[in-house]
């Protein structure tokens, strides 16, 4: 794939808690936050929030980190260029105070920023609530973003923070112990929340969806897909990125019926229509 321009988004610089960034927004429709992987907004994460407006929603992306639009694979970048531009993504963005990297029992400061563009986007676009989908650095945001009642749609992909290379890291999720609590009584009212990973993604350990089982109950949608369901083009050398990476966008595929299901889920919670137009494929 080559950099995409994004010039089928609507773009504009967006201010809260004192702090601006730039939002992109396609479709019409309740809203749902599209929130980007590492290293950013990459092509395949665009397409991702393409889907979901063609579901009938509003497809809202926030830039975090990265350069928006930038195909981060070797076969674009070149594989030096791709490893130098992951981890200096990596870099800047835990040195920054808005991330909690490490730390146990912390909700990041910047889902708080999330969670006031989540109100935004529902003033702005209607309907019974907003979704959400964090992706791997950012899975755990889609989770921290249900403690408000607007957020009806919590969908967590490969979860990857806090990083599980120390003792103890494994079964956290990067959400503090009072965000938890308020989470755990909206699913005892009834929200769900959806997971998916890899069996075998030690970056999103099995360990830390059985602690979200543990904590939610049979309101945690917990989907684990085999190793060998990953997309054979991969960039990365074990399968990691559900949605996006290593998606196998084939109509049978265990990949792609994890897809559609996030796709189910929206669908439902939000209220959309129940039938859409099959959107191209997000390897296209």
């Amino acid at each position: 794939m080559a950099d995409d321009p994004l010039d089928d988004f609507a773009a504009e610089d967006v201010t809260l808690r004192g702090d601006t960034r730039r939002v992109y927004r396609k479709g019409t429709g309740p809203a749902v936050i599209v929130i980007a992987e590492m290293p950013g907004i990459s092509p395949k994460v665009a397409n991702v929030a393409r889907r979901i407006a063609d579901l009938g929603a509003t497809a809202v992306m926030p830039s975090l980190f990265g350069v928006d639009g930038q195909d981060p694979r070797p076969d674009n970048l070149g594989r030096v260029g791709a490893v130098r531009n992951m981890l200096g993504t990596i870099t800047k963005t835990c040195i920054t105070r808005e991330f909690t990297i490490l730390a146990t029992g912390k909700t990041s400061p910047v889902a708080a920023w999330l969670r006031e563009l989540a109100a935004l986007e529902h003033d702005r676009c209607g309907g019974p609530g907003v979704g959400a989908v964090g992706m791997c650095f950012t899975g755990g945001f889609a989770l921290a973003m249900a403690t408000d009642e607007r957020m009806v749609a919590p969908v967590l992909s490969q979860p990857s923070l806090p990083f599980a290379v120390l003792p103890g890291r494994a079964r956290a999720i990067d959400v503090d112990a009072a965000d938890l609590a308020k989470v755990q009584a909206r699913c005892a009212r009834g929200l769900e929340v959806m997971g998916l990973r890899f069996a075998g993604d030690q970056l999103s350990p099995r360990s830390r969806f059985a602690h979200l089982q543990e904590l939610l109950g049979d309101s945690f949608i917990g989907i684990e897909l085999p190793d060998e369901a990953a997309n054979p083009d991969s960039m990365f050398p074990r399968p990691h990125s559900v949605l996006t990476e290593d998606l196998y966008d084939e109509p049978g595929q265990p990949t792609r019926e994890a897809f559609d299901r996030v796709m189910d889920f929206f669908t439902d919670k939000l209220g959309l229509p129940p039938t859409a137009p099959e959107s191209p494929a997000a390897q296209g």
